[in-house]
């Protein structure tokens, strides 16, 4: 079985998720994977759909019962600890304290103005009853400032709670991937067609304005599944390029089960 090449290495034991059963691969610590994936422990097995973005992490059998090893390093909840993002109301608050009482699906988006994020909204929302019973709060961040974020939430009649992150420092600690050859890809430019054609449009105003072209209009976002506690983030799937949205039913599963 052979593996995508990628600059993160690592020498677990992955379990690859496929329709019909389940096999396991031994990687020889040489062997290079996917380079976002975040670094696990030993004791970690990785559950990977076929789409190798789509990580959730459980405890090994071994070890002491209900102690679960993080998704994320030490250094990447502590800083996420420091970084403040801002809701409608302009009031500031630790991004941690979104998921320290409770769990919460978190989306972060491209930017404010993205019509792939307008999507993305939906997509979850779509779900967000089945959330609700589970007594899981549906939230999104965008990279920008207060004023965009409540064009955003004017626009699309998101149901889940909106907060911006002016300081685009979550992003940053979750070591999101950046660049213009993420965002233009031959995908992304046919997700953007075929939402047009379902009537899903960018605003092209909020595009435009310096701070998205500048820094948030490059950056691609993600989703996690955190809560409760402030470090207890059980999923994350982080975009390897513009819409790249994950299977529902991974989130759900991560959040409702």
């Amino acid at each position: 079985m052979a593996c995508s090449p990628s600059t993160t290495l690592l020498s677990n034991s992955l379990h690859l998720n496929k329709p019909t059963n389940m096999c396991r691969l031994h990687v020889h610590p040489t062997i290079p994977l996917n380079q976002n994936l975040p670094i696990y422990s030993k004791n970690n097995i990785l559950k990977l759909s076929t789409n190798q973005h789509h990580v959730i992490t459980t405890p090994f059998a071994s070890g002491a019962a209900g102690v679960e090893s993080p998704v994320l390093s030490e250094d990447t909840t502590s800083s996420l600890d420091s970084v403040k993002v801002f809701d409608l109301n302009g009031n500031g608050i630790p991004i941690s304290d979104l998921w320290r009482d409770r769990k919460a699906v978190v989306a972060f988006a491209r930017h404010f103005g993205c019509v792939l994020c307008r999507k993305r909204a939906d997509y979850l929302a779509s779900k967000k009853d089945v959330m609700d019973a589970s007594g899981v709060a549906l939230v999104l961040i965008g990279p920008g400032s207060i004023d965009q974020a409540k064009t955003f939430a004017e626009q699309t009649k998101f149901e889940g709670e909106i907060y911006a992150d002016p300081s685009h420092l979550s992003y940053e600690a979750l070591k999101f991937v950046s660049g213009v050859l993420t965002t233009f890809t031959p995908k992304a430019g046919l997700k953007i067609i075929q939402l047009y054609m379902e009537g899903y449009r960018q605003d092209w105003k909020l595009s435009f304005e310096k701070d998205t072209v500048t820094r948030g209009g490059w950056k691609q976002g993600g989703i996690i599944v955190a809560g409760p506690g402030k470090s207890n983030i059980s999923y994350i799937h982080k975009d390897k390029e513009a819409g790249d949205d994950p299977e529902i039913e991974d989130i759900l599963k991560a959040c409702c089960s």
